[in-house]
């Protein structure tokens, strides 16, 4: 995204360091780190670490539930908030009866759309998991703050808001923080070993094109309560407005679309593609589409197709794969990835390790991952690729919007804000619906999205 940043599409080895050595290099580089942000940065081992959820529906509820299971029993879930008190009530509960000795939230339970930054004001290391919309002005906040993060993706709505996860985590680096992004392929053994044997080993040779596909009957609605604001009902049904989600391809295809940059090892220039609402067209689905098929084309002239929908009965392939020159790779996350020559020969199978010969959950060594570079000192920092991967989907939803061509530089210098930089319970959404409760939806070839 700038020429003049590190090249943070590499793969991520991380380097340990000394607690001394961190806080003198800190303090050297000139951050202005504070002693107290600086405990929050790092810990050691015996130290307790206060965790901070924020966003306890169903996602943030289940990376809560993982951050506490790590085997570091000095984590402590510490404090909680939600726009809403009965998703709150129930993640207090649930989390408290599965982790009885972890939780001690006390009355650190906080609701409302400012109670991130009660939560933030009171942990060491934060959990964000509100609706992407939010992700970025949280995550300033935490890191502002000076706390680690965990967060989920995708990172932003908007281009401007990718902006602001790019900035933010420049600023993370320069306090030593480390902050790990939702994306569990990167974190699941087959991807890695998969990596690891297209990029040392060349099992399939260059890579000259791919696939990825997120397909699927869809996701939850829910129904629009009497006496609601117009809010109120977004923000619970927020899978169906832009300015909350992006759209399912930034929502949910990101997974894919992040293999896609990672094997490649770059964002793609460009992306064209098409979309519409075809089967999911009722007024309780907002204004996302239910397909996308998007084209999009790296630097090196490879071109990835891009195919996610929300329509029942139809295939659901939820996979990548990729071509080279001399085999075809496939992956997904059960575990089944491998690679065949063009003679249909297995030239690689993916074996996991143990007896058992299962992986150990993705989702869960995430968190054993940050915990460890927050317990040891170990250099990690997620929010630049989670950045380009969101503004990789972002892209996508562009292309298929607008029906046109469009140019990386362009979409993520777009000066289309659709999240408020503020949200209250008297702000007005950005999407209204008509007269009959059917909301706009973008028309290719009418459509502005740069």
């Amino acid at each position: 995204m700038n020429t003049n940043e590190p090249n943070h599409h590499a793969i991520y080895v991380p380097q340990a360091s000394s607690r001394r050595g961190f806080l003198r290099s800190s303090i050297a580089a000139g951050t202005g780190l504070a002693l107290s942000n600086a405990s929050n940065a790092f810990a050691a081992p015996g130290d307790q670490i206060k965790i901070g959820l924020i966003g306890c529906g169903g996602r943030g509820s289940g990376a809560a539930s993982q951050a506490l299971s790590s085997g570091n029993y000095n984590f402590k879930l510490w404090a909680m908030g939600d726009a809403h008190q009965d998703r709150l009530d129930s993640a207090v509960n649930n989390l408290s009866e599965k982790h009885k000795d972890q939780v001690d939230v006390g009355d650190r339970k906080f609701v409302g759309l400012d109670a991130y930054e009660k939560v933030i004001s009171q942990c060491d290391l934060v959990i964000l998991a509100t609706p992407p919309g939010f992700r970025p002005y949280h995550f300033e906040a935490a890191v502002n703050a000076g706390k680690n993060v965990f967060m989920e993706k995708p990172v932003a709505a908007d281009a401007p808001g990718v902006r602001k996860v790019i900035e933010m985590a420049k600023v993370a680096d320069a306090k030593g923080l480390h902050v790990v992004a939702g994306l569990q392929r990167r974190y699941q053994n087959c991807y890695r070993e998969a990596l690891k044997q297209v990029k040392e080993n060349g099992i399939i040779g260059e890579i000259v094109s791919g696939q990825v596909y997120w397909n699927s009957a869809g996701v939850w609605v829910k129904d629009r309560e009497e006496g609601q604001t117009e809010l109120q009902y977004q923000l619970r049904n927020w899978y169906y407005f832009n300015w909350l989600c992006g759209d399912h391809i930034n929502e949910q295809h990101i997974h894919n679309i992040d293999v896609a940059n990672w094997f490649i090892g770059a964002n793609p220039v460009s992306a064209q593609g098409m979309g519409g609402r075809q089967v999911r067209t009722g007024k309780e689905f907002g204004e996302i589409y239910d397909h996308h098929y998007v084209e999009y084309t790296y630097p090196n002239g490879v071109r990835v197709n891009s195919q996610c929908r929300h329509q029942k009965g139809c295939e659901n392939p939820v996979r990548e794969e990729f071509a080279g020159t001399k085999g075809i790779l496939y992956l997904d996350n059960g575990g089944r990835c491998y690679a065949n020559d063009y003679k249909g020969n297995t030239i690689w199978r993916y074996r996991a390790e143990g007896a058992d010969r299962k992986d150990p959950d993705p989702y869960q060594v995430e968190h054993n991952e940050l915990q460890d570079a927050i317990l040891n000192g170990k250099k990690i920092n997620n929010a630049y690729y989670a950045a380009d991967s969101t503004m990789t989907a972002i892209l996508g939803r562009f292309a298929s919007y607008s029906g046109k061509t469009v140019m990386w530089d362009a979409a993520l210098n777009s000066a289309i804000q659709l999240m408020p930089n503020k949200v209250t319970w008297e702000t007005v959404p950005p999407s209204k619906p008509d007269e009959k409760g059917f909301y706009p939806i973008a028309i290719p070839g009418v459509t502005k999205v740069v």
